[in-house]
């Protein structure tokens, strides 16, 4: 059976709509549970991989306003651990008598954004030395993802960006958006970036 360790910290953090922070503590905390995986590229390197149950966990922390024990973070944890994501999204899950979450109603829609940008990222989302050195870039275009949020971030609009290119798909362009936000470019910036600053 494959890995379900299937998304970075960063993506668990965008996608339950939480803050890094929520998700590094839960990390620090031994609550979530980080798998490693080989990058590909040219700086290969092992990047931390959290399973799908992170986002659903992490959006319960950020819409809760409990102060949970770390016993009763890892019992959420690995009551969500056990379900698949779509059982996640109708599940209660009872912490301790009396004290029930009802799940499918807190993260029943994060778990379905976080399912469609997992399979669209797998699907959509390309590194091939051969086009633009490796950077990741939209299937069958040379569109890094990172052209497509700065050009999000400059104002344009998803309907600009696909009426500008008709052959990418909405869900393309959305899926580059959060690729892009959550794996930054590393590196020294391009250019001379002090003489912007002037």
């Amino acid at each position: 059976m494959p890995s379900l360790a299937v998304l970075t910290p960063s993506e668990v953090a965008e996608l339950s709509g939480s803050s890094k922070h929520v998700v590094e503590k839960a990390i620090e905390e031994r609550v979530l549970r980080v798998r490693f995986r080989a990058t590909r590229g040219a700086a290969r390197r092992a990047r931390r991989m959290l399973e799908i149950h992170a986002v659903a966990y992490a959006a319960i922390i950020s819409t809760l306003d409990l102060k949970l024990t770390a016993t009763h973070k890892k019992r959420l944890v690995a009551k969500l651990s056990r379900m698949k994501p779509t059982d996640i999204r109708k599940a209660r899950v009872e912490l301790a008598p009396a004290v029930e979450i009802d799940v499918g109603r807190l993260v029943g829609d994060v778990m379905d954004r976080a399912e469609r940008y997992r399979a669209a990222r797998d699907a959509l989302i390309v590194m091939d030395a051969a086009v633009k050195g490796g950077t990741p870039v939209i299937r069958g275009t040379r569109m890094t993802v990172y052209s497509v949020l700065g050009r999000v971030e400059h104002g344009d609009s998803l309907e600009d960006l696909v009426a500008d290119n008709p052959d990418l798909s909405r869900r393309a362009v959305e899926t580059a958006i959060i690729y892009a936000r959550t794996h930054p470019l590393m590196g020294r910036p391009a250019g001379r970036p002090w003489a912007d600053s002037a």
